[in-house]
């Protein structure tokens, strides 16, 4: 009677692990953002728009280099995006103390309307608008609040460009 517990165990056992070999077969494990798809060569086939001023031009080199993975732009691009960037600075803290009423820290707020389409057709993959907000100290120096308000825009500018592949990365993924 011991005997056919053993038995009756082993198989349980092995039938155990059957089933968990065979769940793990149908398991795949892949990063989040994960590009062993091909999606790296449709991510690099994307060209951008001309820069307007230096922000749009942080946020479209930063684009550029996270698309193409460091290859630059694309000489047959399959999607032309139109990228439109604005920012703002905002005073958020304001220090009376000196009754100067000047703002000792501040908010930069890296905004971008983008509009992804086809070359070919012109049909429109993706359109959004995605915003960043860094946080900078002013100083009472004035040209080191200026240089400041610069390291924030060129952090939020770098911040946006990471969304805004994401998004773009989510949705050419489901197409």
């Amino acid at each position: 009677m011991l005997l056919s517990d053993r038995n009756g165990m082993k198989r349980a056992a092995r039938l155990l692990i059957s089933v968990g070999i065979l769940t793990l077969a149908g398991c795949q494990v892949r990063p989040l953002y994960s590009t062993g798809s091909g999606m790296e060569q449709t991510l690099a086939s994307i060209s951008i728009s001309e820069a307007k001023d230096r922000i749009e031009q942080k946020v479209r080199n930063s684009l550029i280099f996270l698309l193409g993975g460091g290859s630059g732009e694309p000489a047959n691009p399959q999607y032309r995006m139109e990228l439109n960037v604005t920012s703002t600075s905002t005073g958020v803290l304001i220090d009376t103390v000196d009754d100067d009423d000047a703002a000792r820290a501040g908010r930069i707020t890296v905004s971008a309307d983008y509009n992804l389409a086809r070359t070919d057709t012109g049909e429109t993959i993706r359109s959004g608008k995605r915003s960043v907000v860094a946080l900078a100290d002013f100083p009472i120096q004035e040209f080191a609040k200026v240089r400041a308000i610069r390291d924030a825009e060129n952090r939020a500018a770098r911040e946006l460009a990471e969304v805004i592949r994401a998004d773009i990365a989510a949705s050419l993924s489901r197409r």
